[in-house]
């Protein structure tokens, strides 16, 4: 069934005059990327052309989805915004909260048990104000989003950032805060400073081993953690054409990992082939009549150079597999050279467990070619070495498998299969070979792999790869196998070699599902009354944000971070994922994970008023009960990771007035600026080895807040001298108006109310 069909008709009807008219307005012919901006303009029809970095630009999105762990702030705050009913087609799914333990069926009931407060809570808002709600079980966010919503051509923004796993089917998705998404739901435009572009020309085929992971692992090593922020990446050529639907899902979804406002690919058959297979032939249909407006022009393609800001080439027939890891996505090794990298670095060779699902590779394809390699390990009396768990990425998945015999392959091989579910991807696990803080490795399917994310233990070595070689190198056990020349012995003593995997990109017996697991909202939801019980642990109404003003006096440093500080070091995941509804409870985390620059500690920083090392959220409590405004200085790409808004909204409730970077990822800046705070960079990098310990504060120049205006900021230290220093900002006027009001919220209810 296509949902919205109406919606995508009206986006198609206008697309083929926006493009033109912007084709003409720029002067030259167009990427992909830049006929989706073009075409979804908060105006309309074009009437200039934009400078990419550089232009603050309003859009109009299509339509939002939002996961159960962010959408408890989103929805919070969209309550406040004085609205009846979501302005755009809206979805809440309910994955992140099932934590992965015994198996699906006990860990699912336990779920709905340990949180039926919050799924109560999201179910009977998404009722009220015309959300289509998917229940716990029914699936991942973004598999479920690629089945049912995505469509070629459109814009969607999502609480989370691994929503850019839609443009596997030609989408402009894009991961944002909570309040980013409430400024769409209520009517209103939604702001992007207009992206740079990559282009990535893919040629060749894939073949043997390699799999559409490895693509995005080898740009991941090629771009680092942050080498695509600000920018959408559009992959092209022969190749491309050649990856199937979900393995172009696949490449998008990680390219959250390399900071990149989201990756794209060109309508083309695979995509035709997805469509149908899903159910919905009429948007295929639509599609095809205007299928060169689907995809970049074809002068960009044949001359990128001249059309991208920068250009990467992979040939697919010389890619090879890869691992990347251990604690960063872009640490990108090939499978045959890890084993001389693993004993040089001291990783633990021996690999306890592989896991296989996520956002990431949790298609039917994905399932299949992982089977196809724990069918050998059966049929050859192989005994797996390592613990496996699987993650459908939908319940159509889940069933479709199951039918036809894959998830029992898995079964044999004695693996546990978990719910369809986020699970041991963001810290929902519970391991049964618990390790405390022992060293081991772990190889995965997931997207990332920062220290503590899959199971809260520090010293887990976690590598990812594809589902393929996840499963290969779990059934040796070793770190250092090389599935494509290394043999195995099996329980007869033989020695064995595993085939090549094989998948299947689509089943030939169709998907097939008994209950989806979607909840349709009522037509008229004014009737449904949502309660929050004053005295929950779960849950918290908000109370919206004084405005922090152009005064700042004697603020003291709380924090300077050393080193990688993402948004789980921030706010972390795990077991504090039940308390993403209650902003003070969940405000105790706030920055627990950062490492203290001045004693290499985390959650230990000086309180200035005692003199004493205490836990972070207790140092910025007790400065706010003093009336004390606080500060957080930062390295680069400071708030890399998630989408999650509680990494702004915890330190803007605890008093924090400024986040004083290096750098900062994208979605954390915007993120900080939407809660009416200060993100600042150092104007000068070194800056930040001035800044000390026992620093006091004082902004000299804040009442003259202005765009393109750096601001100048006094640092008092202990023994009396003084730095004054330059930070810069990317604030325009609008943005420093959420900052005059407190946040863009109460800018948002200021202007219903008008």
């Amino acid at each position: 069934m296509a949902f919205d069909i109406d919606m995508i008709k009206k986006v198609y009807s206008t697309m083929a005059e926006r493009v033109d008219t912007a084709r003409k307005i720029v002067g030259k012919p167009l990427t992909l990327s830049e006929k989706i901006l073009y075409a979804h303009l908060w105006d309309g029809t074009p009437t200039k052309a934009f400078v990419r970095g550089k232009d603050y630009v309003d859009f109009a999105p299509d339509r939002i989805a939002c996961q159960d762990a962010t959408a408890q702030m989103a929805l919070l705050q969209f309550m406040q915004a004085g609205k009846s009913k979501v302005a755009v087609p809206t979805t809440v799914h309910c994955d992140h909260l099932i934590q992965a333990k015994q198996g699906a069926a006990p860990d699912l009931l336990r779920a709905n048990q340990t949180s039926s407060e919050v799924f109560d809570f999201l179910a009977s808002v998404s009722n009220k104000y015309g959300i289509g709600f998917w229940k716990p079980g029914a699936g991942i966010i973004h598999q479920v989003v690629l089945e049912n919503y995505a469509f070629p051509g459109g814009m969607m923004i999502g609480t989370d950032s691994h929503t850019v796993n839609a443009g596997g089917l030609g989408m402009v998705a894009i991961g944002v805060g909570g309040a980013d998404a409430v400024d769409v739901m209520a009517g209103m435009a939604w702001e992007l400073k207009f992206p740079k572009l990559i282009g990535v020309k893919l040629t060749g085929s894939l073949n043997g081993w390699t799999s559409a992971k490895d693509v995005i692992l080898k740009v991941a090593g090629i771009l680092t953690v942050k080498g695509g922020t600000g920018a959408i990446v559009e992959y092209f050529g022969p190749g491309a054409k050649n990856l199937s639907c979900t393995g172009k899902g696949t490449i998008c979804n990680m390219g959250a990992e390399i900071g990149a406002t989201t990756s794209t690919f060109g309508y083309d058959d695979s995509m035709e082939r997805y469509l149908r297979a899903t159910d919905r032939n009429e948007i295929a249909d639509e599609a095809n009549k205007i299928r060169e407006y689907l995809t970049g022009d074809d002068e960009v393609y044949a001359n990128p150079e001249t059309y991208f800001d920068q250009v990467i080439e992979i040939d697919l027939d010389t890619l090879r597999p890869h691992l990347n890891g251990p604690f960063t996505p872009d640490l990108a090794t090939p499978v045959g050279e890890l084993g001389e990298k693993a004993r040089k670095n001291d990783w633990p060779i021996k690999v306890d467990w592989g896991l296989i699902g996520s956002c990431t590779n949790s298609s039917y394809e994905d399932l299949t070619r992982a089977a196809s390699i724990a069918k050998q390990a059966v049929d050859k009396k192989i005994k797996a070495k390592s613990d496996f768990g699987i993650n459908p990425g939908s319940e159509q998945i889940r069933y479709t498998a199951e039918r036809d015999g894959i998830l029992k392959i898995f079964e044999d091989l004695d693996a546990t299969i978990f719910t369809n579910a986020c699970g041991p991807c963001i810290g929902q696990w519970d391991r049964s070979d618990l390790k405390g803080d022992e060293k081991n490795t772990i190889v995965h399917s997931f997207n990332r792999n920062f220290s503590k994310r899959a199971d809260g233990n520090p010293n887990t070595h976690a590598f990812v790869g594809s589902p393929e070689m996840v499963a290969a190198i779990a059934i040796a056990g070793r770190l250092d196998f090389d599935p494509m020349n290394d043999t195995l012995i099996n329980e007869d003593g033989q020695e064995v070699k595993l085939d090549e995997p094989k998948g299947i990109e689509l089943p030939p017996l169709g998907f097939d599902v008994e209950d989806a697991g979607y909840v349709e909202p009522l037509k008229d939801g004014s009737g449904v009354e949502v309660t929050v019980s004053p005295t929950s642990e779960r849950l918290q109404l908000l109370t919206p944000f004084e405005p922090i003003g152009n005064e700042i006096k004697g603020a003291k440093l709380l924090i300077k971070a050393f080193g990688k500080c993402t948004t789980d070091h921030i706010s972390m995941a795990g077991p504090w994922l039940r308390f993403r509804g209650h902003l003070d409870n969940i405000s105790n985390n706030m920055l627990i994970g950062a490492v203290n620059a001045f004693n290499k500690k985390t959650n230990f920083v000086k309180n200035q008023l005692t003199g004493d090392y205490e836990g972070v959220p207790d140092v910025a409590r007790q400065y706010k009960a003093k009336g004390i405004y606080s500060m957080v200085v930062g390295d680069h790409n400071y708030g890399e990771g998630s989408s999650r808004e509680h990494a702004a909204m915890e330190p803007r409730h605890l008093g924090v007035a400024a986040v004083l970077v290096k750098s900062f990822a994208r979605i954390h800046e915007t993120n900080l600026k939407k809660q009416g705070m200060l993100g600042l960079t150092f104007a000068n990098e070194s800056d930040y080895d001035l800044i000390q310990e026992d620093d006091t504060i004082n902004f000299l120049d804040l009442n003259e807040f202005a765009p393109d205006k750096p601001l100048t900021i006094e640092f008092v230290h202990k023994d009396g001298s003084k730095d004054v220093i330059k930070a810069n900002h990317t604030y325009n006027q609008a943005q420093i108006d959420w900052y005059n009001e407190g946040s863009a919220l109460n800018l948002i209810k200021k202007q219903n109310a008008s």
